[in-house]
């Protein structure tokens, strides 16, 4: 009788699903934030719990595309995450900065609050690793191990 033994995957792709889901778990953290500081400048109740509706089912799709797929070696879940991770979670992740810069872009007016600079690491450490788990993703080795 044969055993079938499952395949581990490379570094670089475990690396990469990390990554992915630090991704996640970063912006769910700047949502928590977020939502808090909404709640403390009177934003509606509504407005509040539609943003909430809308990143739940964004982050946990995601999440259950890392988990379920992409661990696995689904290789359409390689190119979900990179289209939507790597271009549009990119782009929201700097367009408020970018948008900032350009509308304002003296240093010196900046809120050095606590909610602040916690939402900057956040971003800084989403953007990290949404970079990372992307190059990741794309590696030799990882792309041999998709194609198995």
């Amino acid at each position: 009788m044969r055993t079938i033994a499952r395949v581990e995957a490379p570094l670089t792709a475990r690396w990469a699903t990390n990554l992915w889901l630090l991704a996640v778990g970063a912006g769910v953290v700047e949502t928590v934030i977020q939502v808090g500081l909404a709640v403390g400048d009177d934003v509606s109740t509504s407005a509040i719990a539609g943003q909430i509706a809308i990143r739940t089912l964004i982050y946990g799709g995601l999440f259950v595309v890392i988990d379920r797929f992409f661990r696995r070696g689904v290789p359409w879940s390689r190119y979900l995450l990179a289209g939507v991770l790597g271009t549009v979670g990119v782009v929201s992740l700097v367009m408020e900065p970018i948008g900032w810069l350009l509308d304002n872009g003296d240093f010196g007016t900046i809120d050095w609050s606590a909610s602040f600079v916690a939402i900057a690491v956040l971003r800084a450490v989403h953007l990290t690793a949404v970079l990372t788990a992307l190059a990741l993703s794309l590696h030799p080795d990882t792309n041999r191990w998709f194609k198995r």
